[in-house]
């Protein structure tokens, strides 16, 4: 505490959720220290959402999680399909078949070294996830928590935020911090962002089917039915599709626990006994349903903020942009938002970036908010608008014919849930902190081609530094800048050293001498960012590389 009793530190992050956590923990690994205010005074037990992306997974891996978050999914061996059925004890209309987690982690062991995934998707509720987060956070030394604390209000100034805290239940007297930056994490109602008058744009869908309109998600136990019903047609998400009504049991556990969804009739949250009813009637049976709660939220949303920041104070995840959950690309966008932003404050913190580096946080990241909705959105109106006869479950040669013609359209649903064009190939092309001439890829939704053109991630590469094991290239990226040298001939790198080195941006050398190196990269320098991202590619060092490493870093 200074004798004003102010406490001073360089970020203060409002919001605890998976964004927020993130946030904090990346800024920890590069030795800058945060406070996190939430007003929950633990994370809440309620499920979200189940896809943690192959870029969710690598941003866990950098901050040295992603082993025991995989230990947080349904069991390794379980199955992961996705399938649809009239009703449990009903017909089986399609089912998309998927890896499970041990099948998964099978093929990344014996790939290539090229392989573009090193971390693959799992499928682990954010609740549990979030609960994790929080106890690491907890064990982290630049991490200050403040859970069951309300930020009152915050005023700027020109070289620091001032916040104002209070305890919710007033156990403690109130607090005043002072930060250099502040971000809102605080979700789609977001404080920060109201007081700072930023608002969304977008589109709400009306009610027009499924995953449209008023929803509730409940969580449900359902004793007993992987073991019974379920045995044989064991899935991570369930989807009933019927002339009645259309819900979806997601698995939580691999045995009892399910996020059970369902649309509401009124925009209002339905009670348990009508929870228990809907399930049965999904279910087929009058079988025991617990429900343990609910939640109600709005579907076929696709907003984003018109600004993502006001002067020190910046927003990031659900503050600055809400998603439709098909194909589960809110978290990832939100982490994505914090993997970006974190290593500009701590360049600014530290004095070797320029301003315009803050300042191109939403130039970035705010297209990729909208490209990602597009996506959720488009995938949402697929799911919506499935056509279901009213003849499905007739055991006729005509409701035959019904099943037939819906398992083809369900087919196509298999886009939803391998989405890897969405998950790895955001790139930042408009960026005036790439450096690049060359074609860049097109945004394939679906498919993800490596390619060394600044602005996109950089591709993984496996390495073999002794025969026998293998160590992921990412593991070995700085905290700040990275050079790769590419081939069999290197470069003369000594005036990029010693530009870098007067401007104080920090950079790591990194050898990649061997052939699959040369056929992935195809370039002999590459500059990658703290975030992973491509800055400048060359096959030398230009003599007007000072000037390129001001524009990268906003100088």
């Amino acid at each position: 505490m200074t004798s004003e009793n102010i406490s001073v530190l360089p970020v203060a992050i409002v919001g605890g959720g998976p964004v927020g956590l993130m946030l904090a923990l990346f800024l920890d690994l590069y030795g800058v220290r945060s406070v996190i205010f939430n007003l929950e005074e633990e994370t809440r037990w309620q499920p979200k959402g189940s896809t943690h992306s192959a870029r969710i997974m690598e941003h866990f891996r950098r901050v040295g999680i992603s082993q025991p978050i995989r230990s947080l999914g349904v069991p390794k061996e379980f199955p992961l399909d996705v399938s649809y059925f009239t009703k449990f004890n009903g017909w089986e209309l399609a089912r998309i078949t998927l890896p499970s987690e041990m099948e998964k982690m099978s093929m990344c062991e014996n790939a290539a070294s090229t392989n573009s995934v090193p971390e693959p998707i799992i499928r682990a509720n954010q609740m549990y996830v979030e609960r994790f987060l929080l106890q690491h956070a907890k064990s982290r030394p630049n991490i200050i928590i403040r859970y069951g604390w309300r930020v009152k209000d915050f005023i700027q100034y020109k070289d620091e935020v001032k916040l104002y805290a209070e305890h919710i239940d007033g156990k403690y007297a109130d607090e005043v911090w002072q930060a250099a930056y502040m971000v809102g994490c605080d979700g789609g109602q977001s404080f920060v962002r109201s007081k700072l008058g930023i608002v969304y744009e977008g589109t709400v869908e009306a009610k027009a089917g499924f995953l449209t309109g008023g929803m509730v998600s409940s969580y449900i136990r359902v004793p007993g039915i992987h073991q019974g019903l379920l045995r044989d047609k064991k899935s991570w998400m369930y989807n009933i599709v019927s002339p009645r009504e259309n819900m979806l049991f997601i698995c939580l556990d691999g045995e009892d626990d399910f996020l059970f969804v369902t649309q509401s009739k009124d925009g209002k949250v339905i009670d348990d006994l009508e929870v228990v009813r809907i399930a049965q009637a999904g279910i087929g049976s009058d079988i025991e349903v617990l429900v343990l709660g609910n939640t109600i939220w709005k579907g076929g949303v696709a907003l984003v903020a018109d600004k993502y920041s006001e002067g020190r104070v910046y927003l990031a995840g659900d503050s600055i942009h809400l998603f439709a959950p098909t194909g589960g690309f809110g978290m990832h966008t939100g982490i994505d938002d914090a993997s970006n932003l974190a290593w500009k404050i701590v360049a600014s913190i530290n004095g070797w970036a320029g301003n315009a580096l803050m300042d191109s946080y939403e130039s970035e990241r705010r297209p990729i908010a909208w490209r990602n909705t597009a996506v959720a959105r488009s995938y949402t109106q697929q799911t919506a608008s499935l056509y279901v006869p009213a003849n499905l479950e007739d055991a006729d040669y005509a409701g035959e014919l019904a099943r037939e013609k819906i398992n083809t359209e369900l087919s196509h649903f298999r886009c939803q849930f391998t989405s890897i064009g969405v998950e790895l190939g955001a790139r930042y092309d408009s960026s005036p902190h790439i450096i690049n001439s060359d074609p860049v890829p097109d945004d394939d939704w679906l498919n993800y081609k490596p390619s060394s053109v600044p602005g996109g991630r950089l591709p993984h590469l496996w390495l073999t530094p002794i025969p026998g094991t293998r160590v992921s290239l990412f593991d070995i990226l700085g905290t700040g800048f990275s050079l790769l040298r590419v081939g069999s001939h290197f470069p003369d790198i000594s005036e990029l050293l010693a530009q870098a080195h007067q401007r104080k941006i920090p950079v790591k050398i990194i050898d990649l001498p061997g052939h699959d190196a040369w056929q992935l990269y195809q370039t002999r320098l590459l500059l990658v960012r703290p975030d992973q991202y491509i800055a400048w590619r060359g096959d030398r060092v230009p003599s007007n590389i000072g000037s390129i490493l001001d524009k990268i870093v906003g100088r």
